[in-house]
């Protein structure tokens, strides 16, 4: 949706370059990239200082969380803007970036909480296999996205064939919505967690999601 959002917005940067529409879609990646570095080095240590101890994984994933339907909100408010502007392109493209740059650090953070979490709480003969675990998710990810889009388009005329005649912004709503609903149920399953590889010392400071 980012690369047809992007078709119909001003591509155009500093009057003579354009910005490949296919290429929107790396500000997520270079922001994941960037903050992993900034997280490990300032982040987590300054939380450490101050809180006593550096967030467990089970934060790290909720605030990914978080930020995942923050950044869907945002996607729909750009969409929503562009649509008002009508179909003369005159949205600037560099619109699309801000909620891709969130959510890039929520995965930034949710990915590798993920890691953590499944690496730390694995039996020891399988935490090899833990690191397969994200890709198998991102995986059903990708087919669920898939399906969620083929039943909007079956249901709903938010997403026709020219997108300035839909409505791309209900879409977005739409899984900010979800996103926000799996956070609750995450947030349930966190707080009824209880840490299986540590001792009791760490498991009643980080047994819990904090808030």
């Amino acid at each position: 949706m980012t690369v047809l959002q992007a078709l119909k917005m001003d591509r155009h940067v500093g009057g003579t370059f354009s910005i490949p529409p296919g290429s929107v879609s790396i500000g997520s990646l270079a922001s994941v990239a960037l903050t992993l570095p900034l997280l490990d080095r300032a982040v987590y240590p300054a939380f450490q200082r101050y809180m006593g101890r550096a967030p467990n994984p089970l934060q790290r994933i909720g605030a990914g969380h978080i930020l995942n339907f923050i950044g869907m909100a945002g996607s729909a408010l750009v969409e929503r803007a562009r649509l008002r502007s009508g179909p003369a392109h005159l949205t600037s493209v560099l619109w699309l970036l801000p909620p891709l740059v969130v959510v890039g650090v929520g995965e930034a953070l949710h990915f590798p909480g993920q890691v953590g979490l499944y690496y730390q709480e694995f039996p020891e003969a399988l935490r090899g296999t833990s690191t397969a675990m994200i890709s198998l998710i991102v995986a059903i990810g990708f087919y669920l996205s898939t399906a969620v889009v083929d039943l909007v388009r079956r249901t709903t005329g938010w997403l026709p064939d020219n997108i300035d005649a839909g409505r791309v912004d209900k879409v977005y709503w739409m899984l900010a919505v979800v996103g926000m609903i799996n956070f609750c149920y995450y947030v349930v399953c966190a707080r009824r967690y209880k840490y299986q590889n540590k001792n009791k010392e760490e498991v009643g400071s980080e047994d819990t999601l904090s808030t």
